[in-house]
């Protein structure tokens, strides 16, 4: 059981272990009244005197293993409250009674020592692959940018075929930014009330030239309802969502719905989601059938949107139809918190 689902151990509890692991005293005080017992019957001693000796060692032994026991049982509490406080281990053991407690609690320290620099390390060496990534993400941008204008200054069918080719790779590595960005501890959500129509038509902006490109009818009236939440990260969604829906859809609409209660629903008339796959579709990695057969999927999309979500507090869920199409719902509805 983790630290965190750890219950208090009763007193009984503890004072059954504790006599079991003091049983090899008991039964050689025993083995030891039984001997005495033995010699004073052979002395003809009177039972009156033989009884009233054992008594007062039963009862001086008692007396011992209650002061023992107490003293256990709070050293027990000490120990439970360390173990909830693991990293001020070394500062909230109890004094060790025994040699063999002292060694294992130095164990236990010098196993903290070491756990604490390896995390320090791990924490050193992940924070530097962070930074390179971060900086390989803004640096790829720039070559990115120089095609983008190359293939701009001429309108041919293998332009276009590039150019569709260069969207994917912008939003592969988008979506190694958003990847960096959520993985890590710092924070750079901003909360505040949005128009939601501005966060959507952005979305349907960047995809524009894909929905004329396959054709696609865009279906959407706006609805001018204010959504406490982080633009960039929403915006993040929403747009992942607009890709799946593009990419899966060969002809027909895409619908962009908001309900009264806050909740957006982007549905689409493509090729749907098998349903074995649906439930595992914000895993990550999990690519499904569709993506397998697609051989361009990275399993990541999903995942991170459904990551991005929970730290949004939004909720996030899917419904499909194989050849019916699918439907995306984001749950925009959160309790009335101070906005920055």
């Amino acid at each position: 059981m983790d630290r965190e689902g750890r219950k208090r151990e009763s007193w009984h509890s503890v004072l059954r272990r504790y006599l079991i692991r003091r049983r090899t005293a008991l039964l050689l005080f025993l083995a030891c009244a039984g001997i005495f017992a033995l010699v004073f019957s052979l002395y003809d001693l009177e039972l009156e005197a033989v009884l009233y000796a054992g008594a007062l060692c039963l009862l001086l032994l008692l007396a011992v293993l209650a002061a023992d026991f107490f003293r256990t049982l709070a050293r027990r509490r000490r120990y439970e409250e360390a173990f909830r406080n693991l990293p001020l281990l070394p500062d909230e053991l109890p004094p060790a009674r025994t040699v063999e407690e002292a060694d294992l609690q130095e164990l236990l320290k010098e196993l903290g020592r070491l756990m604490e620099a390896a995390l320090t390390e791990w924490e050193n060496r992940r924070q530097e692959s962070l930074d390179y990534y971060t900086t390989w993400v803004h640096q790829i941008k720039t070559p990115i940018s120089v095609m983008r204008m190359t293939l701009e200054g001429e309108d041919t069918e293998e332009h276009r075929e590039l150019s569709a080719e260069l969207f994917r790779i912008e939003q592969y590595v988008e979506m190694v930014l958003s990847y960096l960005r959520l993985d890590s501890d710092s924070s750079d959500y901003v909360f505040q009330e949005y128009e939601l129509d501005g966060i959507i038509r952005q979305a349907i902006h960047k995809y524009a030239p894909l929905f004329v490109r396959k054709k696609l009818k865009l279906s959407y009236e706006p609805t001018k309802i204010r959504v406490l939440t982080d633009e960039k990260w929403l915006l993040f969604i929403l747009e992942q969502i607009l890709s799946n829906s593009i990419k899966y859809t060969r002809e027909g609409t895409i619908s962009i719905t908001v309900t009264p209660e806050k909740v957006l629903k982007i549905s689409d008339t493509g090729i749907g989601i098998a349903p074995e796959d649906l439930p595992r579709i914000f895993e990550k990695g999990f690519t499904g059938y569709n993506g397998r057969s697609d051989k361009k999927s990275t399993g990541l999309g999903l995942y991170l949107c459904k990551k991005a979500a929970g730290r949004l507090s939004h909720g996030l869920k899917a419904e499909s139809e194989p050849g019916a199409g699918t439907t995306v719902f984001i749950d925009l509805h959160t309790e009335r918190v101070e906005a920055e």
